[in-house]
């Protein structure tokens, strides 16, 4: 059903991989509590400093994820990152009136490398100009050691920018595609064959569909920062201040939006479904639907496959026995198999490792594709977020927490980097965006127009439907 409410360098091929934390060398400073050799929890103090490189140190890839993820938790980014260059400029003495250009040639290149790995794999951060106004500080305090810095802030901001029109530009035309959807959502007053065009007229190969739906799928994907999982269960940090972080807002709107347009496709799906006036019709559309569904499946497109699952099990729609009953059902009954919620979605989860061991093997883009019901992603780190505290009795983060949290994250980063190989049909994927659809209402008014109501539970709804929304009696 319809759901409610979520730099490749630095994951290892097959995803995140945060086994890799080692302890500090002698002299770093304390607080970090290891385990087996992996770091289990610490101050946020400690985890801070852990964070910031030296002249001789620089933190591993996978705790830099781990800890950008994670520390949004209990400290803003741009307090994180004016902490940071504080102790930076204290460590470093680059308030000192003669600077040490040896030592700063060798800090340089790491605190450029801190920052370009922030800049790449979280880029909303840096929508806040205090962020900027903290990268661009650091580096003018280090550039009068090597004229190259300058240059390399200069490329690094040039990337920054372009990365965040790119992401700003495709938010824009999600919202405009939603606003125009918004007017459409209507119970029709009819459903004569005028209404619209059908599905099978823009787009009768169900192959073809697929692909399509795998472009939008990956170009929703691309907008959501990996933030957004952890920001979406942001709660009051109860050793910090009285309000959360991003107490303003949760900022997770492009995690919004691909559920929405999960829902959008249960619908259209639905309506589809029930708009032909003659069974013969609705049977081939179902059939149609199934083939899609079957496709996306062998893709490794799964979010889209449980969407039209979904709109084909929604009431209206799984009520036409007549209909059904022209549908050879075997292949759906399959594809029902693999996506059933039996032992926690067991069968899809088998389906979901076999995508993951093919993409990590991909001599293509076409064999990397790993598109995940998104819902169920969701509704995983929520729960590892509410089954795990974020600190310690001892006031410590809980960083053994946010490794996993970091894992899971760091897959579908993964994941969503993958560029879709398929050529694009711009014609397609504007039905699918902008297609009217029919409300619940209007569903269920279309499916009892199609086959009549069997009970009189059934009947009284139709009566009811007809009058508000076909104002008849």
């Amino acid at each position: 059903m319809p759901q409610t409410l979520s730099s490749t360098s630095m994951f290892t091929p097959c995803g995140f991989s945060p086994h890799h934390l080692h302890p500090p060398k002698e002299g770093d400073e304390g607080g970090l509590i290891f385990q087996d050799g992996n770091l289990t929890s610490a101050s946020l103090d400690a985890l801070i400093q852990h964070l910031i490189p030296t002249a001789d140190y620089y933190p591993e890839k996978a705790y830099i994820f781990t800890f950008l993820l994670s520390s949004r938790l209990f400290i803003e980014p741009h307090e994180l990152l004016s902490r940071v260059c504080h102790k930076c400029i204290e460590q470093q003495q680059l308030d000192d009136p003669v600077l040490d250009k040896a030592r700063i040639r060798k800090f340089g290149p790491k605190i450029l490398q801190l920052l370009t790995e922030w800049t790449e794999t979280f880029p909303y951060d840096f929508q806040d100009e205090k962020m900027i106004g903290c990268l661009k500080d650091i580096i003018h305090r280090i550039a009068p050691c090597d004229e190259a810095y300058w240059k390399k802030m200069n490329q690094l901001l040039q990337t920054l920018n372009q990365k965040l029109a790119a992401l700003n530009h495709g938010q824009e035309g999600i919202v405009k595609i939603n606003a125009a959807v918004s007017d459409k959502v209507v119970a029709f007053k009819s459903k004569p064959p005028s209404i619209q065009r059908e599905m099978m007229s823009v787009c009768s190969d169900p192959y073809t569909l697929a692909q399509q739906l795998t472009h939008v799928e990956l170009e929703r994907l691309g907008h959501i920062g990996p933030e957004e999982f952890v920001q979406a269960f942001v709660h009051k940090d109860p050793l910090e201040s009285t309000k959360p972080c991003f107490s303003e807002q949760k900022k997770t709107s492009n995690l919004e939006a691909y559920v929405k347009w999960f829902n959008r496709l249960c619908y259209l799906v639905a309506t589809e479904i029930c708009m032909p006036a003659k069974k013969k019709q609705r049977a081939q559309v179902i059939e149609f639907f199934i083939d899609v569904a079957r496709e996306c499946f062998n893709i490794g497109n799964f979010n889209s496959l449980m969407a039209i699952i979904s709109g084909m099990n929604m009431s209206p729609v799984s009520r036409l026995k007549k209909t059904w009953s022209k549908v050879k059902t075997a292949k759906f009954f399959i594809l029902e198999h693999q996506m059933d919620p039996t032992g926690n979605f067991y069968n899809y989860r088998t389906a979901l490792r076999g995508a993951a061991h093919r993409s990590l093997t991909a001599h293509s883009n076409r064999e990397k594709i790993v598109i995940p019901f998104f819902s169920l992603l969701i509704k995983d780190i929520y729960f590892l977020n509410e089954g795990c505290a974020n600190r310690l009795p001892n006031g410590h983060v809980n960083f053994e927490k946010f490794l996993e949290l970091a894992k899971q994250v760091g897959e579908f980063i993964t994941w969503k980097q993958v560029e879709c190989p398929f050529e694009r049909d711009d014609n397609i994927i504007h039905y699918l965006h902008t297609a009217p659809i029919f409300t619940e209402d209007g569903l269920y008014l279309a499916s009892y127009e199609s086959e009549s109501p069997e009970n009189q539970t059934e009947k009284e709804r139709w009566k009811t439907l007809r009058t508000t929304i076909l104002g008849k009696t």
